[in-house]
This record gives C-alpha cells, structure tokens and sequence, in this order.
C-alpha cells in the first residue's frame, strides 16, 4: 500500500493499467488498494474515467535518505500507536542505544499533556520523539522542557513563522492558537541513571481537524505554503542539539532570560490549574529550575508540576 502511495504522491493523474504494471499487480488489485488508502489513511482519491487516479493534494512522505543530516539517527514507521510510546518500548528492549529518534506518518493513540488526544492525521505533520540518556544529574532535566520549546520556537521561526512564541510549561503559540506541544516522559532512576522521552508535535501541513478541543493553528495556515516535513525534522534536529548542548554545560539558568523574552504570556493575567483546584495571579517569569513565578495577591509564588495548565484570565 505503501508502495502505491509513493507512486501518488505527486498529486498527477495516474492510470490503472500504469499502476498495475509498476506494482506487478492487476488493475482489480490496484482498486482494492485504492480503496485502503481511502479509508485506512483517510486520503481523498479523485477517480476520473479516462484519466486515472489522482491524490487530491501532493503528499510528501518521510524518507530515511533525506533525513541523513538529522543529528540524531531515524527510524521511520508508517503508523504507531504513539512515537513516545514507541520510545519507550525501545529503551526498555534495551535494542538501541540513545539518542535515536522515532518517527511516524501517523499516530493512532497520540499523546499530549495530562491524557490528552493529539490528533495525528496521516503524512500531514510531525510527531516525533527523541530519546536521551541522562547520567546522574538531576541538573539536565532542570527546565528541560522549556529548552525544547525554545527550539520548537526556534525552528519554526526558520520556516516563516515570525510570531511563534511560548506559553508555559511546553506550548508553541502563534497569538492564542497552538502549533506545537512537547511531552516528556522519564524512566529510571533520575539520580543515577535514566532515559527521557522527548515527544513533539508540530501542526505542519494540516489544514482542518475535528474534535480539537482547543485553538490551533499550523505552518501552512500561517504560511499560506506546504513545508518540507523532511527538512523542519533536520532544523529541529539541529536547534535541539545546540540548545541541549548548552543546557548540559550551562543549566538552565544560562537560558532563563531567553526564554521569558519569548514567553507570550509574560505579565498577563492568568488562572493556573492544579486537578480541581486554581489559583489566579500575574505572570512575573520562570525560576532558575524552570518553574513558574507568578504574583498571587502581592506575593510572589513558585509553581512547578507535568500536571499543572494555565489560562489567560478572561478580563486578562
């Protein structure tokens, strides 16, 4: 099916009897395929009497070759229940050693923040998930998180994407509307020895999507362009090594400053959610470990927690 796919991908008219012969199959099973590609991948095939078959759009696919310049080494797969998921099963076959990174066209079961859904439409945007080794020091995953928003951030401004900004803890925003969100995930011993999960989504190319419980927006619909997903994996790729590289040298009180210049929500009125409960105040910045100042009736207070959300005030 795959296989198909790539002689597709073009968005051109193409004829039965040429796909047939391409696949060494017969025209009957090159329907039955089409039809697979319809509904399995939920792609819209234009067929036209005489003409052929033609994707609706060009598609690009993620492709092993092009991806040789990532810093990290990929492995591609069509269709995971989640990238992360999938990182974590390798770490604990003990198959791979880190740093590698894992890749999908698509996303059954795609994770975000506190059990989210993260809807992850077929070839049309990035899920991706990097794996570390962290020895020993609890330092390195100080603020990690707001590390790789930074270079989430820094990627797409790369690709024309002047307005992104940050919202703590690990949101990528342009104006009030998401287009990348990170989750990490920890296994082992902090103190000694562990691994972390790094899972990024970043809304590429998609351009409509039900059942999103929130605003978003994505690269194409900033840009007016289709992006290269090929080429924003290698600048994300490069933006991470570099500032992973300073955070293991410098911690992340070296980086603290640039990430408040970029934080969209710095001064504003917000509520902060904890499970049932809430707490109001203005935003001052983030602490030397990365945890969240606000000003909470005159006082200045430290919050930091994976389980933690925040949202503008309304009057805000």
């Amino acid at each position: 099916m795959l296989t198909l796919l790539k002689l597709l991908k073009d968005g051109r008219f193409h004829s039965g009897q040429a796909l047939g012969a391409a696949l060494g199959i017969s025209r009957s099973a090159v329907w039955k395929q089409l039809q697979r590609l319809e509904s399995d991948l939920k792609l819209s095939i234009y067929k036209v009497r005489g003409r052929g078959y033609q994707l609706a759009s060009p598609l690009e696919l993620l492709e092993q070759e092009l991806l040789v310049d990532s810093p990290y080494p990929a492995f591609i797969y069509e269709s995971l229940d989640s990238t992360n998921a999938e990182a974590l099963r390798v770490v604990a076959s003990e198959e791979m050693l880190a740093p590698f990174l894992i890749l999908a066209e698509q996303q059954s079961a795609g994770r975000g923040r506190r059990g989210r859904h993260w809807i992850s439409p077929f070839a049309e945007n990035i899920y991706y998930s990097l794996v570390l080794r962290v020895d020993g020091g609890m330092r390195q995953l100080e603020g990690l998180s707001l590390i790789v928003g930074l270079a989430v951030m820094s990627s797409l401004h790369e690709f024309g994407i002047n307005d992104a900004g940050l919202k703590w803890p690990n949101d990528v925003l342009v104006a009030n509307s998401k287009v990348a969100g990170i989750l990490l995930e920890l296994v082992g011993d902090p103190a000694d020895v562990c691994h972390v999960v790094i899972g990024i989504g970043i809304n590429v190319n998609m351009i409509a999507a039900s059942n999103v419980d929130q605003a978003w927006t994505s690269v194409r619909l900033e840009t007016g362009r289709t992006v290269s997903r090929n080429e924003l994996i290698i600048e994300l790729g490069r933006k991470l090594q570099s500032y992973l590289i300073r955070h293991e040298a410098e911690g992340f009180a070296a980086i603290q400053a640039e990430w408040e210049s970029n934080h969209l929500w710095q001064g504003r009125e917000v509520t902060l959610i904890a499970g049932t409960h809430t707490v109001d105040g203005i935003v001052i910045g983030v602490d030397r470990q990365g945890g969240l100042r606000l000003n909470v009736a005159g006082q200045e207070k430290i919050f930091n927690g994976g389980e933690l959300s925040l949202r503008l005030r309304h009057d805000s």
